[in-house]
């Protein structure tokens, strides 16, 4: 539809927001991860329009902890978060409110290190985006999804700052993609049920 080769680049960084320097040294064209559109990120990078909203979520053990329903349960826990994630700063302010003991900060890779760490004690609450907690859940039975909806995000694909004309042929293809189901059809097969399309 853009009529561009595709290639796949991995992201190995410990902290997400490190994602957007690749922008910049040319070692890839976009960013396509479930980025969350933020302030602080439309400063670094050029976002094009939504293509899905989701939210924060929060995963249990619930043999440990059978009584956290929601982060209105977190008094004396400790919450994990990955570095430079969206999850980030609302466990800090949640630590700040005094509403959990401490943030324990895993690097961007560490997420399966972080759900493990549910059942040993490593720390009690994980939060993260819904569609990749439910994604990483089908193989952990035990961890439960107990809140979704903690935030509403927005997902967009970002572009290197002022690449204006890749930024207005990915904006044209997904419009197409959206008004023909696609896009619909690609949440529902690999966001789940929790990621919908923007508003």
């Amino acid at each position: 539809m853009l009529g561009r080769e595709w290639r796949l680049v991995r992201y190995t960084g410990a902290d997400f927001n490190g994602i957007f320097s690749g922008l910049d040294d040319n070692a890839y064209d976009c960013i396509a991860s479930g980025t969350t559109i933020t302030a602080g990120r439309e400063r670094i990078a050029d976002f094009c329009s939504p293509y899905a909203l989701s939210g924060q979520s929060l995963v249990v053990d619930p043999t440990r902890h059978p009584n956290v329903h929601s982060i209105a349960d977190l008094k004396g826990l400790i919450i994990g978060v990955q570095n430079g994630n969206t999850s980030e700063p609302v466990a800090e302010r949640l630590l700040a409110e005094h509403a959990v003991a401490r943030v324990r900060v895993y690097a961007y890779d560490e997420i399966e290190k972080a759900l493990d760490d549910l059942s040993t004690h490593g720390c009690d609450v994980f939060m993260k985006l819904a569609p990749v907690t439910e994604w990483f859940l089908r193989t952990r039975p035990q961890l439960k999804m107990v809140q979704t909806g903690i935030t509403r995000e927005l997902l967009g694909v970002s572009v290197r700052k002022g690449n204006t004309a890749l930024k207005n042929a990915i904006n044209d293809a997904q419009a197409t993609l959206m008004k023909d189901g696609t896009v619909s059809a690609l949440i529902s097969k690999w966001l789940g049920t929790e990621a919908m399309l923007p508003s």
